[in-house]
């Protein structure tokens, strides 16, 4: 299944047909980050060359097709430049068939860039997110779709168009194969939750919960099929372990008894690491941005922790203020940043001047542009 619309290219000429940019080194020869000062199509083609398959995460928050000019307001501008009054951070008005077609472009040569074990997440809104999706599915197959993610960007409004408030954006969630990098992420159980999963007290005051010691699906071989205790497994179930281990729990008082003589493991909070991410997020966006549409830091620390390991290669082509560089400078990533936008790309080079050196190293990377 693919979206049609006019003037959309063949993929082979995208790939042979897209100009390399020409960039010089500025400073930083060499160094493993890179920020990248260029229109992000011919430098995500001029990166092939090295970079292939190499890739373990991309994040990007591209334009959102609203046929719009996004400022840096006039102090804030004259923090980056000499410009008197407010400056044009970045022009978004490309919009329909060619807004699509300008991000199929760049997904192509993402999905190219990514290793076999990476990921990619895009950040889009409600009125154009549903097009970007079957974009995706075309360029990274309908397959490593895994998520839609619902993000809380802000608080509840209160306006008269005849709709619901709109709260929310969407992060779309793709893989480059069916194993992708994936640690698991954990959040902390809220008070509510540990009163409503954990109900029950041990004699020491610990908070635990009950779990069946048998599983579905019966074993032929081995020996969570055996009896255990004079009982053996439900028919159509099995033990979960061993039945040895089975009885070590019991000893170790890690089985509760019913009433009636049937047997549970105890799970105690205080063990648990949290409970599993969901799909709706909630990571609003600095209240006193650097920049336009910046996003929040801890959204993707999340993501860059989610996704990848220490030492993975982030790329985010769309860098705007470099917060998905800092967070993977702060997580032992490496990082390629691209944007074509002189504020943005000041912005990115203070807020790493401006970072802690008492948390952080001095940031090395290569400073290219188009040349």
């Amino acid at each position: 299944m693919q979206i049609t619309y006019d003037n959309k290219k063949h993929e082979r000429d995208i790939l042979e047909k897209t100009p390399r940019a020409k960039l010089k080194t500025v400073s930083g020869k060499s160094a493993k980050n890179k920020l990248i000062h260029a229109d992000n199509l011919s430098a995500l083609k001029t990166l092939l060359d090295d970079y292939a398959g190499k890739i373990d995460l991309i994040y990007i928050d591209p334009p959102f097709a609203t046929n719009g000019h996004f400022k840096i307001s006039e102090d804030r501008a004259n923090t980056i430049s000499s410009s008197n009054g407010d400056a044009i951070a970045y022009s978004d008005t490309l919009v329909g068939a060619e807004f699509l077609e300008f991000l199929r472009e760049r997904l192509i040569f993402l999905r190219e860039l990514l290793s076999e074990r990476g990921s990619i997440y895009l950040h889009i809104d409600y009125k154009i997110g549903h097009y970007v999706k079957l974009i995706m599915d075309e360029v990274f197959g309908r397959e490593m779709f895994r998520n839609d993610i619902a993000r809380i960007k802000c608080n509840p409004k209160n306006f008269h168009r005849k709709a619901y408030g709109n709260i929310k954006d969407l992060i779309l969630f793709y893989s480059k194969s069916a194993t992708p990098i994936w640690n698991d992420p954990r959040v902390p159980f809220s008070e509510e939750d540990e009163e409503r999963l954990f109900k029950k007290l041990d004699k020491d005051g610990r908070r635990y919960t009950t779990i069946p010691l048998h599983a579905p699906g019966e074993t032929i071989n081995g020996n969570t099929n055996k009896e255990w205790k004079g009982m053996k497994p439900p028919k159509g179930r099995h033990w979960r372990t061993d039945p040895a281990i089975l009885e070590e729990w019991d000893n170790q008082g890690l089985i509760e008894w019913s009433a009636n003589g049937v047997p549970r493991k105890k799970i105690f909070l205080d063990e648990k690491e949290g409970k599993k991410m969901q799909d709706i997020w909630k990571f609003k966006d600095p209240q006193y941005p650097q920049y336009p549409t910046e996003k929040s830091l801890d959204l993707l620390k999340f993501i860059i922790e989610a996704s990848s390991n220490e030492g993975a290669l982030v790329l985010d082509c769309f860098a705007g203020s470099g917060t998905t560089l800092v967070a993977a400078h702060s997580l032992n990533r490496n990082w390629i940043g691209i944007d074509k936008s002189e504020p943005a790309i000041k912005v990115i080079q203070r807020r790493f001047n401006e970072l802690p050196r008492n948390l952080f190293s001095k940031v090395e990377y290569e400073f290219l542009k188009k040349a």
